[in-house]
């Protein structure tokens, strides 16, 4: 994890940002993307746990945003209970659609589909898998039209937003500058706190995949 820098300044929106909890497929290392799968019991412990450290550690938080998925739906419940913020729920804060890989493993899809398992793998920005699938470069325009919302709106606050791996993948290179096709050098466990700043159109980094609140929790998928 990556210590925080110094106090936010009085304009500047900062945005904790909580990948959801573990669900069976994360446990299979299946593609889930739009296919809405709950959470599984751990996934749900998960979820408590994390609103458990936001109330510990005092902060005070303006909004809650959530994808409109079952899984991140639930991991923002868990927060609303305890800090009674409704959750605002945003499509585009969504998963990566992974087109016909959806459902699949890696080795399945590798098996079935060797060619476009190579670009997906090799993070062809402007390769979209059939069957609705979402590019990399169509998915980080998506996440950037929502978090520049969200940041407008709450200039000078702070907010939760409760999100998918591949959604996370692309915040951390928006406020790093790393490329969408780079391997992924950094972590995306379940349930982990990610904090980002937007202050004066420029986004920073914060911290990343605090998980000390968790008792262990699966890595997004390589590649994803």
């Amino acid at each position: 994890m990556k210590s925080r820098t110094s106090a936010i300044s009085n304009k500047a929106c900062r945005i904790c940002l909580v990948r959801h909890g573990e669900t069976a497929w994360n446990a299979e290392r299946r593609l889930q993307g739009h296919i809405d799968i709950p959470l599984n019991t751990t996934g749900l412990s998960q979820a408590e746990a994390t609103a458990r450290s936001l109330a510990r550690a005092g902060l005070r938080f303006s909004a809650l945003y959530s994808s409109d998925l079952e899984r991140a739906r639930q991991t923002a419940a868990a927060i609303t209970r305890l800090h009674a913020l409704p959750p605002t729920h945003d499509a585009r804060l969504r998963e990566r659609h992974y087109g016909h890989f959806q459902g699949m493993t890696f080795d399945e899809a590798e098996a079935r589909h060797p060619e476009h398992f190579r670009r997906f793998r090799g993070r062809d920005p402007h390769f979209a898998l059939p069957d609705q699938g979402e590019s990399l470069v169509g998915l980080a325009a998506r996440v950037h039209a929502a978090l520049e919302d969200i940041a407008g709106r709450h200039a000078g606050e702070s907010v939760v937003v409760v999100t998918h791996g591949g959604v996370l993948d692309i915040v951390h290179r928006l406020a790093t500058g790393q490329p969408l096709e780079t391997a992924r050098d950094f972590a995306i466990p379940n349930a982990a706190l990610n904090w980002i700043e937007h202050s004066a159109g420029n986004w920073r980094l914060i911290a990343w995949a605090d998980e000390s609140h968790l008792h262990g929790a699966l890595d997004e998928l390589p590649g994803t």
